[in-house]
């Protein structure tokens, strides 16, 4: 009995690292690099993704599915895995407009690049 069990433990510890691979093909890694219309880097911008599906599991844990963080000095956001799929991409920075779109994303690593605009002059009806 005891080794019918060990056996069916190496059967199951076989078919885990065989499947491992197909886990992971499901993830993929997004850079955000964050420009102003001049071309310029734009540093310290707040950048949202968030992925637009059904939350997904990978080896019994929910994989996270939206991250925030800030662009760095060379206006570089490296985003942790993400499932693959549509996915909303927030960029929110001091002195341009609040920029939003969704991307469709199935390679394994993507670049996005996200050109902000310089705010446009408020206007009143009155």
């Amino acid at each position: 009995m005891l080794r019918e069990i060990i056996q069916a433990m190496r059967k199951l510890l076989l078919f885990l690292l065989l499947a491992a691979p197909i886990f992971a093909d499901d993830l993929t890694r997004i850079k955000v690099v964050v420009i102003s219309a001049a071309g310029k880097p734009v540093d310290r911008a707040n950048v949202i993704v968030k992925f637009e599906g059904r939350s997904m599991v990978k080896l019994g844990r929910k994989v996270k599915t939206s991250w925030e963080m800030r662009s760095s000095q060379d206006g570089v956001a490296n985003i942790p895995e993400l499932p693959k799929g549509k996915i909303l991409v927030q960029v929110i920075a001091k002195n341009f407009q609040t920029f939003g779109q969704t991307y469709e994303v199935e390679e394994d690593q993507r670049t996005i690049e996200v050109k902000l605009s310089p705010p446009q002059p408020q206007y009143s009806v009155h």
